[in-house]
């Protein structure tokens, strides 16, 4: 039996819908200006771009329906409302005809990002970490199996700020969709049970404040919803 020097961290993981277990948290993979308008209204030409990936730790996760502390160090937090996969299937090396069979679900994930320290990067040439991977900066829904709803490739993609409706897609408006996100990430690493992959933000993304309340849904999938709370 391993001996540790203190007890470790419990598991992250992430509520199922209907059921008492859990998901258990392995890695948090996230896809960069997956729909076109986004990628615009960013500033890049997504005509032009594959698609890239950046993670968060796997404890940036938490359940959604609750309070998060508005973050330290930033004035410009930022929500991202994203389709989540649940991968249940390990490989490498996945072909895009092939990847549905590793997906064991689906959920809706909000991408809190801290964008001002995210331009910093850009401009410095840093890595995103501090901007994207920092406590509790990704909310996920509960996952639905995909043995329940299939592999849904279309769909409204919506999130709304005090009721107020800021972003407002559909799941087909992907410049990658989801097979093809799964298949290019498993080529630069072993995907494994546990993992979650952000698949991309429509256009619309903002600044949050305190008192806000965030309501985002994915028809046929999921709905989630937070509150930013006073700043930690």
């Amino acid at each position: 039996m391993t001996s540790f020097v203190f007890p470790p961290a419990p598991r992250p993981s992430v509520a199922i819908s209907g059921s008492t277990e859990r998901f258990p948290v392995r890695r948090v993979f996230c896809v960069g200006r997956n729909y076109a308008a986004h990628a615009r209204e960013m500033g890049k030409d997504p005509d032009r771009e594959p698609p890239f990936f950046f993670t968060k730790p796997a404890d940036a996760v938490c359940d959604a329906g609750g309070a998060i502390p508005y973050p330290p160090l930033t004035n410009d937090l930022h929500f991202e409302m994203e389709l989540v996969v649940a991968i249940g299937q390990g490989g490498k090396d996945i072909a895009p005809d092939a990847a549905e069979a590793h997906i064991w679900g689906y959920g809706a994930g909000i991408d809190l990002t801290r964008r001002d320290l995210q331009q910093q990067a850009k401009d410095m040439g840093r890595p995103w970490d501090w901007a994207k991977g920092f406590d509790l900066s990704a909310p996920v829904s509960p996952l639905v199996p995909a043995d329940k709803i299939g592999h849904p490739t279309s769909g409204r993609i919506s999130l709304s700020v005090n009721g107020e409706i800021r972003q407002d897609a559909d799941l087909a408006d992907q410049i990658w969709p989801v097979r093809d996100v799964v298949s290019i990430c498993s080529r630069s690493v072993t995907l494994a049970p546990g993992d979650l992959i952000f698949t991309g933000t429509p256009a619309g993304v903002g600044a949050i404040l305190p008192g806000d309340r965030l309501t985002g849904s994915i028809a046929g999938i999921a709905e989630i919803a937070i509150t930013i709370a006073v700043r930690a």
